[in-house]
């Protein structure tokens, strides 16, 4: 005989055929509810992670991981201080830089720019832009002077391409013969780039040397930026590193330029999470319906059970056995469908679009013109442990109810 006699009648419960139809519909109900809930919250989840991660690339992979700079002067012996910086732990690399902002106006069109001046060679090692330019080459700021790079969408609010002239302007006033008049230097665009968002808007590049003369900073730079190989711990470590350099220097890092986005990316996350996560909950309760109507359908046999010696704990267990596994089928098939979704949903979506004629996320407004999905395993284990033992704590109160059952009472009328 199959031991314990617990799960063995449980089993024989779960899939024995009722003759009751309601009591199997609203089981099937319940595992359908629960696969279908924990497969939605690993898809969603995956799908956020996604996007997550592209912005980071994009975003953080332009911008500066971190940055040290003077107070309130220029760094004249940057190539040292670069040295130093590139020998310390954690850093990947440094790169000098100078930053301006400017107007830049064509043909009567004017836009706000932040333009950074920087070295070719030294930024490829601290950021993506070389690997994101569309137009003209990243060279060619050595080969022109006086050769600007512009974000696509700048370029475009202009009206320039490359070979097209732009006036940067710089909010600094000079004293001439016609009075107090702005600073202006015409550029020559030999360059756009496109990393796909609001970067492409408000970003604009020059040689390090032509920024130097802009700004009057002789061989003089504003600071060095640095990559990390841990993003999470560049702002930690970048004070550090500023506080243990000889001089005075100030130090900053990404959390203070794009932290919020983030923060909202993760807030954003953990909502939807919890509102999805109610799917779950539902499909448990159902749980809590579906075992309570089982238990008023079986009490004869409860009855008959506790009268040939069964005790209430064996009863409670019985039913427990029933639910747990309900929960257990409709979690682990949800996991395998999520996880599968998540894998091919780039691929889905992609199906859905050409059989239906849609475009879900156009990539002239958004920065990305198919979903991304990043399926992180520990994000899986939770969700499917939270499953599981929602499962079992909704067997409970149905399991006690039964355990508590009047034999006299049940076998009256029978």
């Amino acid at each position: 005989m199959f031991k314990p006699l617990s799960i063995f009648i449980g089993l024989r419960y779960t899939a024995a055929k009722r003759s009751n139809h309601f009591i199997s519909f609203i089981s099937m109900a319940s595992m359908l509810g629960l696969m279908l809930g924990v497969a939605a919250l690993i898809v969603v989840l995956s799908v956020m992670n996604g996007f997550d991660r592209e912005l980071k690339q994009r975003i953080l992979g332009m911008v500066p991981h971190a940055t040290i700079s003077g107070y309130g002067k220029p760094v004249e012996n940057w190539p040292d201080l670069v040295a130093k910086l590139e020998n310390q732990p954690e850093v990947i690399a440094a790169a000098p830089f100078i930053q301006a902002q400017a107007m830049l106006t064509s043909r009567g069109v004017v836009r706000g720019a932040l333009i950074n001046g920087i070295d070719i060679e030294a930024e490829t090692r601290v950021s993506i832009l070389g690997q994101h330019i569309k137009t003209g080459s990243l060279t060619a700021l050595n080969e022109q002077r006086f050769g600007i790079i512009l974000g696509d969408l700048l370029a475009r609010y202009l009206g320039v391409r490359v070979g097209d002239k732009v006036t940067l302007v710089l909010p600094e006033a000079s004293i001439s013969v016609a009075g107090v008049v702005p600073r202006l230097k015409r550029f020559t665009v030999v360059g756009t780039f496109e990393v796909g968002a609001e970067l492409d808007a408000n970003l604009a590049y020059i040689s390090l040397s032509d920024a130097a003369k802009i700004k009057r900073l002789g061989e003089s730079v504003e600071g060095v930026r640095l990559k990390f190989d841990d993003l999470f711990a560049a702002p930690h470590r970048v004070r550090q590193i500023a506080s243990s350099l000889e001089g005075y220097y100030q130090a900053s890092d990404w959390t203070r330029t794009h932290g919020n986005l983030f923060q909202a990316i993760q807030l954003e996350k953990r909502m939807i999470g919890l509102l999805l996560f109610l799917i779950v909950l539902v499909a448990a309760f159902n749980i809590v319906s579906t075992l309570v109507m089982v238990v008023t359908d079986k009490k004869a046999d409860v009855a008959i059970l506790r009268t040939i010696g069964a005790t209430p704990g064996r009863i409670m267990r019985i039913f427990m056995v029933q639910g747990t596994v309900i929960g257990m089928l409709g979690t682990l098939l949800g996991t395998l469908l999520g996880v599968l979704l998540a894998f091919n949903i780039a691929g889905i979506i992609a199906w859905v679009e050409q059989a239906f004629g849609i475009q879900f996320l156009d990539p002239s407004v958004y920065f990305i013109s198919e979903f991304p999905s990043d399926l992180q395993w520990p994000d899986v284990g939770i969700i499917t442990l939270s499953a599981l033992v929602i499962s079992f704590l909704a067997t409970l109160y149905p399991a006690w109810r039964a355990s508590k059952t009047d034999p006299a009472e049940a076998l009256r009328y029978e």
